[in-house]
């Protein structure tokens, strides 16, 4: 017989009281039931009930062998459904957030082919530079730039964030190009706020240590591409996210400067509650992150 058959059988009869029951529950009849619990007694070698005419009474080892039956049983129904639930294809709503650069340059190209790939996958996706709390605000993912925190969220990472320093060509025609870093201390610098802007961390070339160079500029805007914007027009050099600016260099609209100095590139990551992973639309979305942004 059946090792877990018999386990459920006990179980049953513990909880219904008798035997006849846990056979009526079970679908089987009085005498297979009983079948199950000698069969149990026999390979335990140690009794698990005690029955007479009217009453069933656990003993001693009966109590703590119908604990561990009925946690052995709810593991195995955990596992089941898990594997059910792994073969299930991906369905449902999934909400997550993203930064704004990030998101609207390379998330939303890359978000068209997932859609293509997973048909019955809606999409919620909000942009914002701040730390979304995915628990409390019912987000199921979020994408993060920059060393993670410690928490309970489960975090897969993503390839690093390039940077890039850009300019115009008409302002470098009017201002001159940088030729080493230190040159951009001379230069109209943009960023984001006056300690974003105060120094920039740039490496050597040939692999020599990075160093700090001091710069500074008279406009700063709170939006990666309203930046972007204004370095088009000749406003200033740039200091963004590679993915922002690629476009833009290809284009011409922008020239890259110091392409021989390194940049420090800043660790990009998918964090996600344990717990949701299970649903398949959110480790489909998880797996797509890894495969494309690697």
């Amino acid at each position: 017989m059946d090792l877990l058959d018999s386990m459920r059988v006990y179980v049953l009869a513990v909880d219904k009281g008798s035997l006849s029951a846990a056979a009526a529950a079970s679908g089987i009849s009085a005498t297979m039931a009983g079948k199950h619990l000698r069969t149990l007694e026999q390979r335990l070698g140690m009794q698990l009930l005690r029955r007479t005419t009217r009453r069933q009474h656990l003993t001693e080892f009966g109590s703590d062998y119908y604990a561990r039956c009925k946690e052995i049983l709810r593991l195995v129904a955990e596992t089941d459904a898990q594997a059910q639930n792994l073969q299930l294809a991906p369905a449902g709503t999934l909400r997550i957030t993203a930064p704004v650069s990030f998101g609207t340059e390379a998330l939303m190209p890359a978000l068209s082919d997932y859609l293509e790939r997973y048909p019955d996958v809606d999409v919620d996706v909000t942009l914002s530079d701040r730390v979304v709390d995915l628990v409390e605000e019912g987000f199921e993912a979020a994408i993060r730039i920059g060393r993670l925190p410690d928490s309970t969220l489960v975090a897969k990472p993503l390839a690093p964030y390039r940077l890039m320093i850009c300019a115009s060509p008409a302002y470098l025609a009017r201002r001159g190009t940088p030729a080493v870093p230190d040159d951009l201390a001379r230069h109209e610098c943009l960023s984001f706020s006056p300690a974003a802007l105060a120094q920039w961390r740039i490496g050597g070339g040939g692999g020599d240590d990075a160093f700090c160079v001091h710069v500074s500029g008279r406009l700063r805007v709170n939006h990666g591409q309203a930046l972007r914007v204004a370095a088009i027009h000749g406003a200033g050099i740039i200091l963004q996210p590679a993915i922002l600016l690629e476009d833009d260099v290809r284009a011409g609209r922008l020239v890259q400067l110091l392409p021989a100095f390194s940049l420090p590139a800043r660790p990009m990551s998918v964090v996600y509650p344990l717990d949701r992973y299970r649903a398949p639309k959110l480790r489909s979305f998880v797996d797509f992150l890894a495969e494309r942004f690697i």
